[in-house]
């Protein structure tokens, strides 16, 4: 209410001052005619005011904002993957009954193109990814994402990444089945109906890491190739990944 008042008390001070200015014109100089048609002239500029101002500016100014959003959007994408996306990957790779062509298809390399990374990208989403829950470590992946619980959390709360939904909803789905997970006392034992379950739950989350993951390497590989370099050597789809430079 106080800032309404003080816009409403600026806007009558800027109008008084525009119309004494106008009548002290038309008294030193004697020339109303003149008066409204410069006045006339300036009024009818305003819509192209309006149109520089709200429409090509502010579509510079938000293109801005965006790239500096997108900028913090993928350096917290990066943190998921450096500490958990990449481990996650591995864990949930052992429940994958077929790996042979995910590991074919998606072993990125330092040569792969934006079509590359496109056609890989469609591959996943189309794709029927088996998982059975009975396959690998429950326990290793239980531990890995209870080891994560507030730093995915602290993701989830970060406002700058309610702009990217594809990658909000791979968290959900990660918290999902850490939820899942540690809501079991025991991962031993269970119903097949239950592991059925907690394997829907793996696929969901698997998937959309892959996903997420390749627009992870490909942003890399345009960004920031230093670090394209050695997310390449450390691919967690590789099972002979290995940091050390050898050729």
């Amino acid at each position: 209410m106080k800032y309404k008042r003080w816009y409403i008390a600026l806007a009558i001070a800027l109008t008084a001052a525009s119309t004494v200015l106008y009548l002290l014109q038309i008294w030193i100089f004697h020339r109303t005619e003149d008066t409204f048609f410069y006045m006339l002239q300036d009024i009818a500029f305003v819509p192209i005011q309006v149109l520089l101002v709200t429409l090509i500016l502010n579509q510079l100014l938000s293109s801005r904002e965006k790239r500096a959003l997108m900028k913090k959007m993928n350096m917290l994408i990066g943190t998921f993957h450096i500490e958990v996306g990449s481990e996650l990957i591995r864990l949930c790779a052992a429940f994958n009954s077929d790996m042979t062509e995910i590991r074919t298809r998606l072993m990125v390399t330092p040569k792969w193109t934006v079509r590359d990374f496109q056609s890989a990208a469609a591959l996943v989403k189309s794709m029927e990814i088996k998982i059975d829950s009975r396959a690998g470590d429950l326990y290793s992946l239980k531990a890995l994402l209870e080891a994560k619980r507030s730093f995915l959390l602290s993701l989830l709360a970060n406002p700058n990444l309610l702009e990217h939904d594809s990658f909000t909803d791979l968290l959900w789905a990660v918290f999902h089945l850490a939820e899942e997970l540690s809501a079991r006392k025991s991962l031993e034992g269970l119903p097949r109906a239950d592991y059925d379950h907690l394997s829907g739950d793996i696929k969901r989350a698997y998937s959309q890491l892959l996903a997420e993951w390749l627009l992870y390497m490909k942003h890399l590989k345009k960004d920031y190739p230093y670090l394209f370099s050695l997310a390449v050597r450390m691919n967690p789809i590789d099972p002979n990944a290995d940091p050390v430079v050898k050729a």
